[in-house]
């Protein structure tokens, strides 16, 4: 087992009968040295107590958002940054369903909302409120904001019935919080390069060649890995998106100028390139703007392929190169030849004919080309794409893991 010195876990404890569980987490995770503060709320301290919790991680608990020792100590922005990671355990049917709506009425959900961290639910519940509709909505509007989910498992519960809805064994929850942990420690050495967004090629000073790439799935994908602890750096065409602090955004216009970052940002480990970049661009731009007439006849030519460029770079080649294949028909097929032709080791294709999904969506379905893969292909079916990111970056880690 290796060591959590330095690692910082915030534990929120909701109220019901698995609370006692926490208490067992909490002393694995101290076991092995992890530094641990604690959110109680107000219904959690009806099954443990503050003492207990405070003799058993050696640090601070906090219980209401409105202590004024509290928040001239830390308050609860600081709360959320200070933490490595955020385990709610036991996660209530009323928690999630709070979390999901944004609500911040109290501290614990104050913090998580404030939170700039992953964090893990660990949910508890009988087994009619896990399998109510309402319960599957909010569990999936939580994964689409980038929660993780540990658990539940099947079994004997406190009200006497039986199915799923108890809450995960501490040593499962320990377990993947660990790994968890662990994994960005060692992905803090790893740096992953990623293009996302359209570019733009000029015709003339105010008019250019683009497409209706919004950015969103790049930037999702740099989110999540940076948030797994990756060295991030994402080089985006024009968008109106942000990013948060810890990713290098690097902003340009132009195939060319997206080319040149990237060579700039070279070497890395892993290179994503989900730009949708335009695939011609004007032979010479006019210096002037082109006036207004009945016939115009453009004199275009092939723009550069930053794709194949970094695949068959024979020096600075990335351990992983990924691209994306944006397609309106023959899906599949076009995708696999694409791989082939660019000599990457992985093509995300999807449909941008679809209204609802790809290009300036929330929503895409895709489809992940494998070259050297007992599993050539994998579907991630319809949704978000900030969950569309988080199964690419976990493909990604395992990808590292078993490399």
């Amino acid at each position: 087992m290796k060591d959590l010195t330095n690692k910082k876990i915030l534990f929120i404890i909701c109220g019901g009968i698995s609370a006692y569980k926490s208490l067992e987490t909490i002393r694995l995770f101290k076991k092995y040295n992890a530094e641990i503060k604690t959110i109680l709320t107000k219904s959690a301290k009806e099954f443990v107590t503050p003492l207990s919790i405070s003799s058993l991680s050696q640090g601070k608990v906090y219980d209401d958002l409105f202590n004024l020792e509290n928040e001239a100590e830390m308050d609860h922005i600081s709360l959320s940054r200070w933490a490595d990671v955020i385990i709610i355990a036991p996660a209530t049917a009323n928690t999630i369903a709070k979390l999901s709506f944004g609500s911040s009425d109290d501290l614990a959900s104050t913090v998580i909302l404030a939170s700039n961290k992953q964090i893990f639910l660990a949910p508890a519940m009988n087994v009619r409120m896990w399998e109510h509709q309402s319960t599957k909505d909010n569990l999936k509007t939580l994964k689409n904001f980038g929660y993780k989910v540990i658990g539940p498992v099947t079994g004997d519960m406190a009200c006497g019935e039986y199915g799923e809805g108890k809450m995960s064994d501490p040593i499962d929850i320990f377990n993947e919080i660990k790994d968890f942990l662990l994994n960005k420690q060692k992905n803090k050495k790893i740096k992953a390069l990623i293009t996302a967004g359209p570019t733009y090629e000029y015709l003339d000073p105010v008019r250019f060649i683009s497409n209706k790439s919004s950015g969103k799935q790049g930037f999702e994908i740099a989110k999540s890995l940076s948030k797994k602890g990756f060295n991030t750096t994402l080089i985006s065409g024009p968008t109106n998106l942000e990013v948060g602090e810890n990713i290098n955004l690097v902003k340009v216009e132009t195939a060319e100028e997206m080319l040149k970052a990237t060579q700039q940002n070279l070497p890395a480990d892993i290179a994503i390139f989900s730009a949708a970049v335009a695939d011609f661009k004007l032979k010479k731009m006019s210096s002037t703007k082109i006036k207004k007439q009945d016939n115009l006849t453009l004199n275009l030519e092939k723009n550069v392929d930053i794709l194949h460029y970094v695949s068959n770079h024979n020096s600075m080649r990335p351990k992983l190169v990924i691209g994306f294949a944006a397609e309106t028909d023959q899906l599949n097929e076009n995708a696999i030849q694409k791989l082939s032709n660019k000599n990457c080791d992985w093509i995300i294709a999807n449909d941008v004919s679809k209204n609802n999904s790809g290009f300036n969506s929330d929503y895409n379905e895709v489809v992940i080309h494998y070259k050297d893969n007992k599993k050539k292909t994998e579907k991630l079916s319809f949704r978000k794409k900030s969950e569309i990111s988080e199964e690419i970056v976990d493909r990604i880690v395992n990808h590292i893991s078993n490399g």
